[in-house]
């Protein structure tokens, strides 16, 4: 049998950046989180939620990219976690990673059908989702590099779009009037404490950067993956923080600090109801600061947004599905690629997944955006977090296996306070569950409702546990062991 790899030598920092940033979907963050992580949480100091987010993720990314240089696998996470805990964890973790971007797959589908239903009606929203189905299908089934261009030319009109936003917001009210203070002092971010509105605020920018981390997953497919992983993690990181933190704080400049709550809730009321379209928000200042075209352009851009993270996602979970095929922690029939490099049978796999979660929706009549987008981003966020904390210690233990290997800022201090910090922002995940899946008791405060889960959320919160438990479980059941995780 011919030996199946993916091609290689086909993505430069580029292309890889591309894929990584289009996952984390700036402007449909822009437009759905931010909103409610202003209302919900710290109002004006959210610019400093997410720059306090981003710095912690690009100091995970000190042990990430240290782990780049010596393991070239598309499974990436697991690889990682199988090299320095041990097979039964690296499985467990590979399981966990596979449900998160199937998950989170499924969530995007769900907004997309359900936000061209809402503009144009025609089809029911799982019409519209088969549709961007088929087209993300036919893309994945292509030269990797094709659809890096085509994330490409999506995510720079995009950011385009947010960057002329937030210039003309500075350009006409002054540099004199960007609430500095209210938005990036350690008083104003951690106002309301962690267990109160800061914590909320904190729990969406974590959420709002779930994608960064797949630089690693297309490192078989790089050229010169030592180099292009560690460049492309610090760029993707980079750039989705100065890009969050740049616009929000120019949303937060036009709203005004003092007001930026109140004009929320007024730019986002329909029907009586705050917070209804909280897309409003940003549509109504790019109006207002640039002009109607700017805002029609950002409508159709929203949509191009989530097609490009469902392009990205699918790209990432075939890749983790052919590593584990590669395995045999899947069937083996699921390693197999064709004509142009591609993991044709996992991106296949990838699709027909899909496809069973959005028929059983539609069947159970779920509202796309309220319940399958809910459910499926908090399940990923959740699942996600958990894994890179255990990349954390990973990392840690790898390197302490072979001493003077890189340096102690590299294997000890950055993994063991990135674990810290994304353990607080863990707890802070899981502890406002309900906020991320509307799953909050109806008729209580979300400031206090840390825990208020019905039998649903408690299911949908423990659901990446039960799964990397039985991939541990089922680790020594495959006869696997730590060099088979490491396979390319």
């Amino acid at each position: 049998m011919t030996e199946q790899v993916l091609k290689r030598d086909q993505l430069g920092v580029a292309s890889v950046v591309f894929f990584v940033v289009a996952a984390a979907a700036p402007l449909v963050g822009m437009t759905g989180a931010v909103p409610l992580a202003m209302v919900l949480g710290n109002g004006a100091a959210v610019p400093g939620a997410y720059l306090l987010v981003g710095l912690v993720l690009l100091l995970f990314s000190v042990g990430y990219t240290s782990m780049s240089l010596r393991i070239t696998n598309a499974g990436a996470f697991f690889a990682y976690i199988g090299a320095g805990l041990g097979a039964r964890a690296g499985l467990g973790a590979a399981y966990t990673s596979l449900l998160a971007y199937w998950a989170i797959q499924v969530a995007i589908y769900g907004f997309f059908g359900g936000l061209m239903n809402m503009l144009w009606g025609l089809m029911p929203w799982w019409a519209w989702s088969l549709l961007a189905c088929a087209l993300v299908t036919a893309l994945s089934c292509r030269h990797v590099e094709v659809g890096a261009r085509v994330l490409g030319v999506l995510l720079v009109l995009e950011m385009l779009c947010l960057l002329i936003t937030a210039m003309a917001i500075f350009a006409s009210k002054g540099l004199g009037a960007v609430p500095w203070a209210a938005a990036f002092s350690p008083t104003a971010i951690f106002s309301g404490g962690l267990g109160g509105a800061s914590g909320i605020a904190l729990a969406f920018a974590v959420a709002s950067f779930i994608g960064f981390e797949a630089t690693a997953i297309y490192s078989e497919e790089s050229k010169d993956p030592q180099k292009t992983v560690g460049k492309a993690t610090y760029w993707a990181v980079g750039l989705i923080t100065v890009f969050f933190a740049l616009t929000t704080l120019a949303m937060v400049t036009a709203l005004g600090a003092d007001q930026a709550v109140d004009e929320v809730l007024k730019r986002s009321t329909v029907d009586g109801k705050p917070l209804t379209d909280p897309a409003a928000v940003l549509f109504s200042l790019a109006e207002q600061y640039v002009g109607p075209w700017m805002s029609q352009a950002m409508g159709l851009l929203v949509l191009s947004s989530l097609f490009a993270g469902l392009l990205a996602f699918q790209n990432a979970a075939a890749r983790y599905a052919f590593a584990l095929a590669r395995v045999g922690a899947l069937p083996r029939a699921w390693h197999r690629v064709n004509g142009a490099g591609a993991p044709i049978m996992a991106s296949l796999l990838t699709t027909g997944v899909a496809l069973l979660c959005m028929v059983l929706s539609a069947m159970s009549g779920f509202d796309p955006m309220l319940k399958v987008f809910a459910w499926g981003s908090g399940v990923a966020v959740v699942a996600i977090l958990t894994i890179e904390i255990a990349v954390c210690f990973a990392v840690w233990s790898f390197f302490s296996k072979q001493p003077g290997l890189v340096n102690a800022w590299r294997s000890t201090v950055a993994p063991w306070l990135s674990a810290l910090l994304m353990s607080v922002g863990l707890y802070l995940l899981v502890s406002r569950f309900g906020l991320l899946t509307g799953e909050v008791l109806e008729g209580v405060d979300p400031a206090t409702s840390a825990w208020g889960l019905n039998a649903l959320g408690w299911s949908l919160l423990c659901l990446p546990y039960v799964v990397f438990v039985l991939g541990m479980l089922l680790a020594p059941k495959l006869g696997l062991f730590e060099e088979d995780l490491l396979k390319r």
